[in-house]
This record gives C-alpha cells, structure tokens and sequence, in this order.
C-alpha cells in the first residue's frame, strides 16, 4: 500500500457549496490539516461539511457557520485525524460570493 501526503485547495469559495477534495478510488485518506481562510474586508461565515459518499443522512458539519472575522483563517483539526473513505467529500460554504480560500492536507493511502 502506497503512502502519500497532498494538498488540496480551492479559492474563491461562496454561497453554493463548493467541493475542496474528494477521496479517489480504492483509497482511504486521514485528514492532517484543514483551515479556512477570510479573503475579504468583512466578517463572513463559513461551513465545514463531510459528505459521505455511501449514506447521504450522515453528511455532517464538522463546523457550520463559523464566524471569520476580516482577513483571519481559523484551524479546524488542530491535532487530531479524521478518516475519510472512496468518494467521501470535504466541502465548503460561505455566507458570502467569493470570500473564503480552503486548504485540506491529506494523507492517502492506496
């Protein structure tokens, strides 16, 4: 089984949810890092969800509406893991069109 360490980004995220990663096939991923990033000059808030690709009822918030005051990022997972499974989605949501940058950093392994 093959180990490998990525980051996954998307800027510009807005009102629709936007996906930030979504696991390839055949690979089961531990999230090591996330944060969320306020691009604005206004305080926006931000959704953090897991969609689950077997079992649409267990999406689930990790964070909803999390305030981001202007121009600061917030951590969310400060050491600890999430495991995620093929076709499992973290995505993103924000009150505002085009305010908040999204980094996840995974470890995949196939």
């Amino acid at each position: 089984m093959a180990n490998t360490f990525n980051s996954y980004t998307k800027a510009n995220i807005g009102a629709t949810t936007t996906d930030v990663y979504t696991v390839p096939a055949s690979t089961v991923a531990v999230i090591i890092g996330c944060t969320l990033a306020n691009t604005t000059g206004d305080q926006v808030n931000a959704d953090l969800i897991i969609n689950k690709a077997d079992v649409a009822a267990d999406d689930v918030y990790l964070v909803k509406s999390i305030p981001l005051p202007n121009g600061s990022s917030f951590e969310f997972n400060a050491g600890n893991k999430i495991i995620l499974e093929t076709g499992d989605k973290i995505q993103v949501t924000s009150d505002t069109a085009t305010s908040v940058d999204a980094i996840v950093s995974v470890l995949e392994q196939s």
